[in-house]
């Protein structure tokens, strides 16, 4: 297997195409900056790996002529009068969550187990967070 991996960033920086490549052949790539080092992945791929790791758990509920959706373990829920309008208010609380999380909660401890997740959102279009929730 051939691993494209860079001792340094400046090192990186010089083959930036070789570790696209890599990344969108599939091949591990990964780039070192002193102690810390990075892995390049294509997004697709990541996204779709998250999604199979991460399974929403979604429970749908009707309530009150309407419906609600939330996640267990999540503070992340919706409420509206069809299944399709709950996705999709449900992917904006989703949504609503990743924004908090960069802006506030990824280092609470009760959050930061979240990072998964909030990638998956960030790399998913409103289609794909709606399959993911229902379990496609």
């Amino acid at each position: 297997m051939t691993v494209t991996h860079f001792a340094t960033l400046t090192e990186g920086r010089a083959h930036f195409t070789d570790l696209f490549d890599a990344a969108e052949s599939g091949r591990p790539a990964s780039v070192r900056r002193d102690s810390s080092r990075a892995a390049v992945v294509d997004a697709e791929r990541l996204r779709h790996a998250l999604a199979a790791l991460r399974p929403s758990g979604a429970e749908l509920v009707a309530e009150a002529g309407g419906w609600s959706m939330f996640l267990p373990g999540l503070p992340v829920a919706a409420d509206a009068a069809t299944v399709d309008e709950v996705l999709g208010e449900m992917v904006e609380a989703l949504r609503d969550y990743a924004d908090a999380w960069t802006d506030r909660l990824l280092h609470a401890p009760n959050h930061a187990q979240n990072w998964g997740l909030v990638r998956l959102i960030a790399l998913s279009d409103d289609q794909q967070l709606k399959d993911w929730l229902v379990g496609q």
